[in-house]
């Protein structure tokens, strides 16, 4: 068996298909011992996890020894092989087809080489070189500039580096797409904090005003994007929330659409956001 095939049963099913799935494709073969068709494919497809040399994990799984995994992905005719990405099937054949169609089947899931520099930016970024994974969503984009969710990941980084101007230039060639529109408008909040925190403005006079006048909503809400353009969403959501509080239809919803752009903007601070959507749930009912 190839180096990059193995068996995999329902002990081990989680571990090795769908975790590993999130860092490289892997194909699961559902086979059974008795099965003719299963052991015309069983070579080929080992064959091409040697050649392919580990752009791909092939596991194994024998479906009369796991006959939970097999009724868990409405196994009913073997050889039913499933490719998994993400943690997720996302394409499948049955059969023992012909190597050449097998191997249309294997190039269909891997990852483009744009996306293989994203993958690339995205471990660079979790390692703190943030350079580093500009130049690769830079070359991502260069590979393919239709990869939208490359050129959000850039416009991110560039609002991190004080790079607004860059950012919005981006974000002015993102198409419309319901997966990704949302945080596109977050994005471009976060392009408005930056420039607020470049502008210089002082939070002094801002409270100032409020002490004067605590239904001062427009001092509240340019605080609250001083705030956020510092990273300080605690202190920018608490602003929000007050105006809301105040008045929920203050400036046609502003600061009920702030709010939900900083919920994105702040998406990886979970115990934040799960803590302030229920202030947010209490300012608004």
């Amino acid at each position: 068996m190839s180096a990059h095939a193995i068996d995999v049963g329902a002990a081990t099913f989680e571990r090795e298909v769908l975790e590993a799935s999130k860092t490289v494709p892997v194909v699961v073969d559902f086979w059974a011992p008795w099965c003719g068709p299963c052991k015309v494919l069983k070579p080929i497809l080992e064959k091409l996890a040697t050649e392919y040399g580990g752009r791909f994990k092939l596991a194994k799984v024998n479906s009369d020894e796991n006959q939970e995994l097999a009724t868990a992905f409405n196994i009913r005719s073997i050889p039913d092989v499933m490719a998994f990405r993400d943690g997720q099937p996302v394409s499948h054949f049955l059969g023992a087809l012909p190597e050449s169609q097998v191997r249309a089947f294997i190039e269909s899931i891997l990852p483009k080489p744009s996306e293989t520099e994203q993958a690339r930016a995205a471990a660079l970024r979790a390692a703190g070189d943030l350079e580093g994974a500009i130049d690769a969503l830079q070359a991502a984009l260069r590979l393919d500039p239709a990869n939208d969710p490359a050129r959000l990941d850039l416009a991110e980084l560039y609002v991190e580096r004080d790079r607004p101007d860059e950012a919005e230039a981006l974000l002015d060639q993102v198409r419309s797409n319901i997966d990704w529109d949302a945080r596109v408008e977050a994005l471009r909040a976060a392009v408005s904090f930056a420039r607020a925190r470049a502008s210089g403005t002082s939070e002094a006079p801002l409270r100032s005003r409020l002490d004067k006048n605590p239904a001062d909503h427009a001092a509240r809400f340019e605080l609250a994007g001083l705030h956020a353009g510092a990273h300080r969403y605690r202190e920018a959501l608490d602003a929000l929330i007050e105006i809301v509080r105040q008045d929920k239809d203050w400036n046609d919803g502003a600061a009920r659409k702030q709010v939900l752009n900083i919920f994105n903007l702040a998406e990886n601070d979970a115990a934040l956001v799960s803590e302030y959507r229920r202030k947010f749930a209490s300012a608004l009912y």
